[in-house]
C-alpha cells in the first residue's frame, strides 16, 4: 500500500502541470472506493478527483462480479476515465469518464438511482450489439457510462453500472488528497449556492 502512496504525488504533480498522467494497475491505481482497514479511496479515484477539480463527485469501483476486470485508468486536466473488460462482452465493455460537462443531446431523462445526481440515457443500437450512453449530471461535472454490450445476457453489466460502480463525494476525498500531496493541492471546488453536495 504504501508504494501506491508514493506514486500519487507524483502523478497528480503531472496533472498540475497539463501533462497527461495515464495510470495503470501498474500504479495500483484501480479506482477502488475503499481500500485497506482504514476504508480510504484507492489512488487512482484521487487522480481522478484531480483532473477535474469542479466536479463534486467522483466516481469509483465497488466491487465487481466474477468475469469482470479493471482494464485501464487514464487522468489529464479536464478529464478522467476507467474501463472494465468483461469475459463475455470483451474489452472495454464499460468505460466511465468524469468531465466539468458533457452533451446529452438525444438522451432521455429517467428517474435517478443516485442522490443529488440527475440521470439520462441514450441507446444508439439495440442488435448486435447493445450500445448506449448513461449520464449522470452534479454540480460541476458529469459521469458518463457508455456501454458496448455484444453478450447474450445484457441485465448484468447494465446492473454492474448501478450497483459496482459507485461515487464520492469530494469532500470525503479532500482530506486524504490533502495529506498524501503534502498540502501542495487545491482540490476544493468553487462553492455555489443550493449545492447538493
Amino acid at each position: 500500500m504504501r508504494a501506491g502512496r508514493a506514486v500519487v504525488p507524483a502523478a497528480l504533480t503531472l496533472l498540475l502541470s497539463g501533462c497527461v498522467a495515464p495510470a495503470s494497475s501498474a500504479f495500483g491505481a484501480v479506482p477502488a472506493c475503499s481500500i485497506g482497514d482504514d476504508g480510504k479511496a484507492a489512488s487512482g479515484v484521487l487522480l481522478m478527483a484531480q483532473s477535474v477539480p469542479t466536479a463534486t463527485r467522483v466516481p469509483c469501483i465497488r466491487g465487481l462480479p466474477l468475469g469482470w476486470h479493471f482494464s485501464g485508468l487514464e487522468a489529464r486536466n479536464g478529464q478522467a476515465a476507467f474501463s472494465l473488460d468483461s469475459d463475455r462482452d470483451g474489452e472495454h465493455a464499460i468505460e466511465v469518464l468524469l468531465t466539468a460537462d458533457c452533451d446529452t443531446e438525444g438522451a432521455t431523462e429517467i428517474r435517478s438511482d443516485r442522490d443529488g445526481m440527475q440521470r439520462l440515457e441514450r441507446v444508439t443500437e439495440v442488435t448486435p450489439q447493445y450500445l448506449g450512453r448513461r449520464f449522470y449530471l452534479f454540480t460541476g461535472g458529469c459521469m458518463t457510462m457508455t456501454f458496448t454490450l455484444s453478450g447474450d445476457n445484457r441485465g448484468e453489466p447494465l446492473a454492474l453500472a448501478t450497483q459496482g460502480i459507485g461515487v464520492l463525494r469530494r469532500d470525503e476525498l479532500d482530506d486524504q488528497v490533502r495529506e498524501e500531496s503534502d498540502g501542495r493541492l487545491r482540490l476544493d471546488p468553487p462553492a455555489e449556492a443550493g449545492d447538493p453536495g
